[in-house]
């Protein structure tokens, strides 16, 4: 189930986001040059004319032509969105661009939303019908049971291309492979088992008939709804809750859940009584996958039945079923073997998939974010939702199953070419940032907020709290931050910690400590309270030093060099360490790490070198392997000049020690980024483009990260600063809340620093 946790924000929150930066979730970005006449006159006229004729006399080139291959359509009639209920096509727009970014985030699969303003199901199967030109793919969402069946099914009849409505059938693989998990630790046989499903909507009917399909048998599954197990004697039944009518003798649910060995809820909050749970079989397997509160609270089911293995639709607890595991990789695989349909076969490859991974070592990663003794056993059965090797794995096994079955117009010819290209496909960043802000949920700490009677600041801090990531300290006037809190229509205002200089009880300890540090560097005792009095970020650092708070984010109001210089009369460096800044310039396929952007205005060999190996630490932590450039205006050599030596130098430095990871230079930027240039210097020693470009100097650094920022079209974080004693992060003075939130949460999780 997708994840619906409620109270993760306040709905001012949430409408802000939709509506900050530009409205809505997405865009449309050109995929070829359109600078000059020439390319627009081949991107429209005359240059279309050559593909319309050659789609005309062969419709398959339309993949080879056209985005059609990897465009999926998200359409919905707004008639059961998420828990909400029937709210109408325009409703469900929010909803749709969500699925729309979901694709494109964890599969790199294009998705535009449609929303039809009906329903009737005839108009509704002519209308998408009409579209399958368009797309290579159908992803049915948030419509109400049992239209979503008779459209479904009238589509997949009619439509040459994979259709499938995510609310039965992705609900339905991340349940069978956790199923299979459970059966699997249990040593129970999936043909033996004896499975009670409650509810009859379209995901309990959905999964009824995968587990099914997978080996479950029908007398052995008994299908309840609010009248209680569905038998063929019921009347006033439909066709898809008659497909699943047994024989049992059983009056209730309580009843038919005596000895039981599964359970699977997809109904309503508190359904399962913990008192029918005792009477389930021995280990039994509990799916309660209501939401946002499940049928029985995992808590609720372990103190009655501690041998139970419990699943729901919810973050906060183990084994979660998430939607996020499976659509994306299906209709990936699908697309790439352009499959006509998302059969059965298919489906159940995902599953299998997905229910192997969970088996395998947990990566680093994942593990951190966790709980580092998170492995495959009761409480992991289903992979976390960002596992990087999902996109691998799923989608593999699913276009193999394609190809199987028959239903591959373009088969792969070597899977082992592909299995490397879909690694390669997504830019791992993405996914190590977001396993770091599990880290800082599973991990919260106390960070200082120096600038909270900003907006953006603000913002951030709210969210910080609100997503479980930790407790901010706020640090301002105490009633000018509690009146915007009033304003921002944050929960609970009081319940913030705010820190005011004016009337902190920690000013006396702050002040002897700090004389202490300045005293004889020419400060007096004077000087000193002044400074904690009226300095907001050396009071925020004092906080830090004195272990009232374990990480600091601040800049909104003052200049990055001015911040630190403040910062450093309370904090210093690591023992041995030269703090440095990085920006980190994300892309769609890349993320390259640039260095020192920030602090050392001309670096001294040794100091590059220690740049050079702290950068490439970062970009592990990152989930890439480092091939470091040094860069300049030189190309070993070539040019000759005066400021190359301590490049030199620091290189040399770096062939005595042996890192650990490639480096190069000294090197122009296209000698390091461009193959073709690289081509030239076979000589060199990185194996790829670099990804970790390490500056000369501050000058041309701080440019190049500006320039590339305000230029370059790649999302951007940073500067982020490293080496210091405590963790602290400096935002740029331009930053919004997602920036800061972002830094924030970076310094909690220990990542950078």
């Amino acid at each position: 189930m997708d994840d619906e946790k409620p109270g993760a924000f306040t709905a001012r929150e949430a409408l802000f986001y939709h509506e900050t930066i530009r409205p809505g979730k997405i865009e449309i970005i050109a995929s070829k040059p359109m600078a000059t006449q020439r390319d627009l006159s081949l991107a429209y006229s005359p240059g279309v004319a050559a593909p319309v004729e050659a789609i005309a006399e062969d419709p398959a080139l339309a993949a080879r032509y056209t985005a059609r291959s990897n465009l999926v359509a998200v359409i919905s009639n707004g008639t059961a969105i998420l828990g909400l209920g029937n709210l109408g096509a325009l409703a469900s727009k929010p909803v749709m661009e969500g699925k729309a970014v979901l694709f494109k985030r964890f599969a790199d699969v294009d998705s535009i939303d449609i929303e039809l303003d009906t329903e009737d199901p005839e108009k509704f199967i002519e209308a998408v019908a009409l579209m399958e030109p368009s797309f290579g793919g159908i992803n049915l969402e948030d419509i109400k049971a049992p239209e979503c069946f008779i459209i479904e099914q009238a589509l997949r009849d009619r439509m040459n291309i994979p259709v499938m409505h995510d609310d039965q059938h992705g609900t339905a693989i991340i349940t069978a492979a956790g199923l299979l998990n459970a059966c699997y630790l249990t040593g129970r046989d999936i043909r033996e088992v004896k499975v009670v499903v409650n509810g009859a909507g379209a995901a309990a009917i959905a999964c009824t008939a995968l587990v099914k399909a997978m080996g479950a048998q029908h007398e052995n599954v008994i299908m309840c709804d609010r009248s209680g197990p569905i038998t063929p004697d019921r009347e006033n039944m439909d066709q898809w809750k008659s497909a699943h009518a047994v024989q049992t003798s059983a009056t209730s649910l309580e009843e038919a859940l005596v000895g039981a060995d599964i359970f699977l809820g997809l109904s309503a909050a508190g359904a399962l009584k913990p008192a029918w749970v005792e009477k389930m079989a021995d280990k039994p397997i509990i799916f309660a996958m209501a939401n946002p509160v499940p049928e029985i609270m995992p808590d609720a089911a372990k103190e009655v039945r501690p041998d139970a293995i419990v699943a729901t639709g919810r973050s906060d607890f183990p084994n979660q079923v998430n939607n996020v595991l499976g659509f994306p990789f299906i209709f990936r695989g699908a697309l790439d073997v352009q499959s006509t349909t998302i059969n059965e076969e298919m489906k159940i490859a995902a599953a299998r998939a997905i229910a192997e991974l969970a088996r395998e070592q947990v990566p680093d990663e994942v593990a951190a974010a966790y709980g580092k003794n998170h492995k495959f056993g009761t409480d992991y059965i289903i992979p976390a939702p960002f596992d990087p090797r999902l996109m691998e794995v799923v989608s593999s096994a699913v276009a193999q199953a394609a190809m199987d079955t028959g239903v591959a117009l373009a088969p792969i010819a070597d899977m082992d070419a592909y299995r490397r290209e879909l690694k390669a496909r997504l830019n791992p960043t993405s996914a190590v940032l977001t396993n770091t802000y599990e880290i800082a949920r599973a991990n919260p700490r106390r960070v200082v907020f120096a600038e909270a009677e900003e907006d953006v600041v603000l913002r951030a801090a709210v969210q910080f709290r609100d997503f479980g990531y930790g407790t901010p300290v706020l640090v301002g006037r105490t009633k000018a931050v509690a009146d915007k809190l009033h304003i921002l229509g944050v929960d609970r205002p009081g319940d913030f910690e705010i820190q005011n200089s004016a009337d902190s009880q920690h000013i006396p300890a702050m002040v002897d400590y700090l004389y202490k540090r300045l005293q004889r560097k020419g400060y007096t005792e004077r000087d000193v309270r002044r400074m904690v009095n009226q300095e907001r970020n050396v009071f925020a650092a004092l906080l830090v030093a004195l272990g009232h708070g374990d990480a600091l984010i601040s800049g909104l109001t003052r200049t990055f060099s001015q911040t630190v210089r403040e910062v450093n009369r309370v904090l210093d460096p690591k023992p041995d360490a030269v703090p440095f800044g990085i920006h980190m310039m994300i892309g769609k396929n890349h993320t390259t790490f640039l260095a020192d952007t920030t602090i050392n205005e001309r670096p001294s060999a040794p100091e590059l070198a220690h740049i050079a190996k702290e950068t490439a630490a970062v970009a592990r932590r990152m989930g890439h392997e480092p091939r470091v450039a040094f860069l300049s205006y030189s190309t070993f050599g070539n040019p000759s000049g005066q400021w190359l030596a301590n490049i030199r130098d620091a290189v040399a430095i770096l062939d005595a020690e042996e890192p650990g990871f490639e480096y190069e230079g000294e090197m122009a930027p296209d000698a390091a980024l461009n193959p073709k240039v690289m081509a030239l210097y076979p000589f060199s020693r990185l194996s790829g483009p670099a990804n970790v470009l390490i500056m000369p100097g501050l000058q041309s650094a701080n440019l190049s990260a500006k320039l590339l920022r305000e230029l370059g079209g790649d999302a951007t974080i940073g500067p982020m600063l490293i080496g210091m004693e405590k963790p602290v992060q400096i935002a740029p003075m331009t930053a919004i809340a997602p920036d800061v939130l972002t830094l924030a949460v970076l310094a909690s999780a220990g990542v950078v620093g």
